[in-house]
């Protein structure tokens, strides 16, 4: 079985994350980038399976600056056999329409039974690409999974909701979306830093997916305008003269919180 396995560079949650004004994107430069945790999650389900299954193939895809080339190779040292970098500069602040087309045009050239994704990345938070990657590639789909169980000609997981959880069989081959109630991605030790520096990493531009950014040929949507998030207001302080829980319901009900 062959497993493609969607990883992401972000920027570091736990560092200062900030748009550039002029251009909308996320601004590299402000803070450490990391490898998306989710999406390491998802990596950690695939090596999983094939810790017990023999012959299995993981593959680590990206599609990101050239500047991601570490944290994709950490995706290799966690246990990945080989990984797949979609670099062009005019991929440069795509929207999910083309992010969807070229990753799926990427996973197309490799014929995998499987794709696994996490279901949300912490810094577009679109959580709309795993469904669209099934579209375009006519895969079954299974997303937003709390469990997974993976077969030879299927897929079985768990789907958990507000008012209960529903069971999810989908045949392969399929595209699977992975929340963070799975495990957590196993650490890479020497061995693997040492193994990932010769494991293959293919580099593939738009051109060798014949994938065209250009809108005229498909529309995009675009950047209209941003803003720096406005600072904290101060908030509402009720002292207690006796009134205390009336003056909260009132402030409870004008916010409409209750």
């Amino acid at each position: 079985m062959k497993i493609y396995v969607l990883v992401k560079e972000v920027p570091d949650t736990y560092g200062d994350r900030k748009l550039d004004l002029e251009t909308g994107l996320a601004d590299r430069g402000a803070g450490e980038v990391v490898l998306d945790e989710i999406t390491e999650r998802a990596l950690e389900v695939a090596l999983s399976y094939a810790d017990k299954n023999q012959g299995t193939e993981v593959v680590a895809l990206s599609m990101a600056p050239e500047s991601a080339t570490a944290s994709i190779r950490r995706a290799l040292a966690i246990g990945a056999a080989s990984a797949v970098h979609v670099v062009d500069e005019e991929l440069r602040g795509a929207d999910l329409g083309l992010t969807a087309e070229v990753l799926a045009a990427a996973i197309r050239r490799g014929e995998p039974d499987l794709v696994i994704t996490g279901n949300l990345s912490t810094d577009g938070s679109g959580g709309m690409i795993p469904a669209m990657l099934a579209e375009h590639l006519g895969y079954a789909q299974a997303t937003s999974l709390s469990a997974v169980e993976i077969d030879q000609d299927q897929v079985t997981g768990t789907r958990t909701a507000d008012a209960g959880s529903q069971p999810i069989t989908a045949a392969l081959p399929a595209v699977i979306s992975i929340t963070e109630a799975l495990p957590d991605a196993r650490f890479p030790n020497f061995k693997g830093i040492m193994a990932a520096k010769k494991k293959p990493l293919e580099v593939l531009s738009l051109a060798d997916l014949g994938v065209s950014a250009d809108p005229a040929v498909a529309p995009r949507s675009i950047m209209v305008s941003v803003a720096e998030k406005p600072p904290r207001a101060a908030g509402v302080k009720i002292t207690d003269e006796g009134d205390a829980a009336a003056q909260l319901v009132e402030f409870l009900a004008q916010n409409r919180l209750v």
